[in-house]
Order: C-alpha cells, then structure tokens, then sequence
C-alpha cells in the first residue's frame, strides 16, 4: 500500500474539488471522475499530469489523484491517502503487480505484468515477451521523466530483462496532448524473441505453444496476451476439423493444432498470416491460411454448406464506443448465427467479444437469437474472461470486457 502522511494545513500539491457526483463515484472506489465534474475555475491553474489533492464539496479530502489536462478522464485516483513521492510510489506498485502475479503465471513467459487501473497505475501499461518487456505509457502524468526513470529502473531491477521497449499510441498521446515519440527500446538492444505459451506446470517447455516476437511489430504490444488462458482452454475441447476466424498470429489455431488433425485460421491481415506462418513452422504444424474478410467467407462457406467440427470467432471490438452497440451486436449475431449453420452436430463454438460496450447479458442474448435463428440449441461448457494477469476489479467494471464462452451446438 502505498506510504501516507497525516493530513495538514500546508500542502505542496494543489487541490481541486469534486461536484456531489464526482465525489460518490470516487468514494465508491471507481477511480475516474470526467471533467464534468470537477470544479472548472479550480482546475483552471493544474498543470499537465500534476499530482493533485481531492476534495468533495464540502472540502473533505478525498485522496491524492493524477490530473489531466486535456483528457475527459481529468482525475485518475492514485491513492485514497496523500502522497509524497509519486515515483516512489510507483516503483512500489510496480514490485507489487509484479509479485501478484508470480503465484498467477506458472506456465508461460508471455503475460501482462502491469495492468493500469487493475494494478492501481492508472495510465501504464507492461507485458513481457520471454526477455523482453513491452510498455506502454497512456497518462500526461505517468510520461514525467521521473516517472518514467522509476518505471524503467523497477522492472530492470525486478526482472532483469534484455530489453524494455515502448510501444507508442499516437492517437492516446493526441488525446493527452503530449508531444509526438516514436517507438523505441528505452532499455537493451533486442528486438525479436521466441515466447513460450501454456506448457504445463511442471516446468516441461516441450509441451508449450511457441510464438515469433517482436517488439514493434503486431497490435496492442505485440500479442494479444488477455487471450493466453482462453487458448488452451480451447484446446480442452477441439475437435475434428477446424475453423479459427480472424486468427491473428495463430494464437487460438496453433493450439487447436494440437487435437484437430486440420486446422484452418482466416484473416484479413497479409502480414499477422505470414507471421502465423512462420509460427506454425516453429512449432512444427501445418494449417491451413487464409487472407480474407472473415464475415464475407463465412457468409460464402455457409452456403456452400462447408461444415466443421469446432469454430473460433475471436472478433476485434465492434463496440468502440456505446454508439457502436446496436451496429456491434447485429454484427455479433451475424457471425455467430454463420458459425452454429456450418457446425456438425455436437460440434464446439468458442466466441469472443472484447468490447467493454457489449455486456456479457448482451452478448448471451445475440447468441441465444443467434441460436433460434439458427434452428439449434446451444450449452456453456465454459463461460470464460481475460487471463488471470488481466486482474478485474469489482468496482471499475471496464477492467472487465473480454467475454469468451466455449458452447456444444446441437441440432
């Protein structure tokens, strides 16, 4: 937890005061209050990314947040006390996420160490790729170069990794008004590695998936790693002859690979199938790829009456924003309703939505439509989110978007 001092009459950071609402949202525990609810003529004088005192109406304090300037997430809670020396605190959070996560991830190099609000640092991210670490900085205040020194030297001291690279979003450096960075490695000299994902728990690495990195190509930082659990899980139940839309890098078609004799991933970027290509050859597996709109072959291969034993639908997210719900979920059902056509009866469906903006109540329902549309009936074997170094917390429910649920389709 981090280190606290009694509140005083002095005080070198600045204040800033809460309406009513933003003040309930905070006191229940959700760590974001919109601009819309701070005190305008207050906040007028903030610099870019200070370390700021919260205050209700009233002037009761609140806790010690980091302040945006431009964002409409203009307060990001850091504690619930004061604080005194933000780097040292986030060097602290650092070793701690770090050390949640050692009795978590057993059986792979590759997951997310650092999960921004989830591991109480707003706006930082952190994944590890074997010797290779990947971060990504998404807040005015965690771009300070004093916070960035504390974030880089933790993670040397910590995990003793070849490289750190970090991986820039120019458009979330556009919304938080901080000038212009290129991605580069801030630490080491290697770019590329080889991860080894959901061998078992015995140590034994032959039994693992192997996946290319590198640390500046692919999306997100390089993999989607909130995914990891949900492959091999996958794999539980795969059977037959297999269909992996929008596949990716191969993440769930590799390790389907390992019980279905044929395996077949679709998508439309030429450069993740040749990277799934040369995965496939590192881990000595032939499968089949194919460069396409995964809606449009669906739609072609379900009135072609092509049928498969298991299907994959791991989408990117329909829903960016709530605007997007109802043309996401006519998506959704679109797919879905395909997929449940072209199964053998008692065959698997694993379907994914990783749009915040979808609830799970939604998604349930679009494949329970999909489902009588389809003339079929479905059952959960498994209702399943984000890997376990994707912690959640109850209070901040956008730490909880990735819906993955692995269905039998019958007749």
């Amino acid at each position: 937890m981090p280190k606290k001092r009694a509140a005083s009459a002095q005080h070198a950071e600045p204040s800033v005061k809460l309406t009513t609402r933003g003040a309930a949202r905070l006191q229940a525990r959700h760590p974001w209050v919109y601009r819309s609810d701070i005190d305008a003529a207050g906040a007028a004088n903030l610099l870019p990314g200070a370390v700021v005192r919260v205050l209700d109406p009233r002037g009761k304090f609140l806790g010690t947040a980091l302040y945006s300037s431009s964002s409409q997430i203009a307060i990001r809670m850091i504690s619930h006390g004061s604080v005194d020396d933000l780097p040292a605190l986030v060097a602290e959070r650092v070793r701690a996420a770090i050390a949640y996560r050692k009795d978590l991830v057993q059986n792979s190099d590759a997951y997310r160490i650092v999960f921004s609000e989830a591991d109480f640092l707003p706006g930082l991210i952190v994944d590890r790729y074997n010797d290779i670490l990947s971060l990504q900085i998404l807040t005015q205040a965690m771009d300070a170069a004093p916070v960035r020194q504390a974030i880089v030297e933790t993670l040397k001291a910590e995990l003793h990794p070849a490289a750190i690279a970090e991986r820039v979003d120019p458009r979330i450096r556009e919304i938080e008004q901080l000038p212009p960075l290129p991605s580069s490695l801030l630490y080491g000299d290697k770019t590329s590695t080889v991860i080894n994902m959901n061998g078992n728990r015995n140590g034994d690495e032959s039994s693992a998936i192997r996946f290319h990195y590198d640390a500046f190509e692919g999306q997100k930082t390089g993999a989607f790693l909130d995914q990891r659990e949900n492959y091999a899980a996958a794999a539980l139940y795969a059977h037959g002859e297999a269909l992996d839309a929008f596949c990716y890098q191969g993440g769930f078609a590799l390790h389907l690979a390992a019980k279905c004799p044929s395996v077949t991933g679709v998508d439309s970027s030429r450069p993740a199938l040749e990277m799934a290509e040369k995965n496939a050859t590192l881990n000595s597996r032939e499968l089949e790829w194919i460069e396409g709109n995964a809606f449009d072959l669906l739609r072609e291969y379900c009135a072609a009456n092509r049928r498969y034993d298991t299907i994959v639908l791991d989408p990117p997210a329909f829903a960016k924003t709530k605007r997007d719900l109802d043309k996401a979920l006519r998506g959704y059902k679109e797919l879905n309703l395909r997929a449940m056509k072209m199964l053998h009866p008692g065959g698997i469906l694993v379907t994914c939505s990783c749009s915040f903006h979808v609830s799970p109540q939604e998604f349930l329902k679009v494949l329970a439509d999909a489902a009588q549309d389809a003339h079929k009936s479905l059952r959960v074997i498994e209702s399943r989110g984000a890997s376990k170094d994707h912690p959640i917390l109850l209070n901040v429910p956008e730490t909880s978007y990735l819906k993955c649920l692995i269905l039998r389709v019958s007749d």
